[in-house]
C-alpha cells in the first residue's frame, strides 16, 4: 500500500513566514485572523513542533496554504464500458469523472472474464481510495478525469 508519510516541517514553517511577510501581516494580525494567540504564531514561526494541529491548520488556511479538495463518491452510478468501469466523484459541487481500467480490475481483483461491475462493487472502497489519492495528488488525465490503472494499485 502506501509508504511512510513525511512532513517537511521546516519547509512549511519557512513558507508560512514568507507568505505572512509577503501579505504584510504582523504576527499579531495573523493571530487575530487565525483565531490563535500571538505566542502561538511566534512558537510556530520558530519551528516548535508541539503546536495543536487545529492551530496549524488555522494559520495555514489564513495564509492560503491548505488544499481543501476532497473527493467523495455519494452515488452508485458505476457503469461498464467494456474497457473500464466509469464512476463519478464529487468535489463540492464539481463532478469528477473517474474510471478504473479493465486491466487493473483483472490484475488486482481476480477479474479474469468476470463481470467488471461486480468486481468493481466488491472492491469499491479500495478503488475509490486510489481515485481519491490520484485526484488530490493532481495525477489527472488531460481531460481532468481520474483513471486508475494497474500500476497505481
Amino acid at each position: 500500500m502506501e509508504g511512510q508519510f513525511r512532513i517537511n516541517w521546516h519547509g512549511i514553517v519557512e513558507e508560512a513566514k514568507q507568505r505572512r511577510k509577503g501579505q504584510r501581516l504582523t504576527q499579531q494580525r495573523l493571530a487575530q485572523l487565525a483565531r490563535v494567540s500571538t505566542p502561538t504564531i511566534s512558537r510556530f514561526e520558530s519551528g516548535a513542533k508541539d503546536i495543536q494541529l487545529s492551530s496549524v491548520t488555522s494559520i495555514l488556511g489564513v495564509l492560503g496554504m491548505l488544499d481543501e479538495r476532497a473527493l467523495i463518491f455519494p452515488d452508485d452510478d458505476a457503469r461498464s464500458t467494456g474497457e473500464a468501469v466509469v464512476f463519478t466523484g464529487k468535489d463540492g459541487k464539481k463532478a469528477v469523472r473517474c474510471a478504473i481500467s479493465r486491466e487493473a480490475l483483472e490484475d488486482h481483483f481476480k477479474g479474469g472474464g468476470k463481470d467488471l461491475l461486480k468486481i468493481f462493487r466488491a472492491n469499491r472502497e479500495r478503488i475509490e481510495h486510489e481515485a481519491r489519492r490520484k485526484y488530490v495528488g493532481g495525477r489527472l488525465e488531460r481531460d481532468g478525469s481520474v483513471l486508475v490503472k494497474s500500476e497505481d494499485l
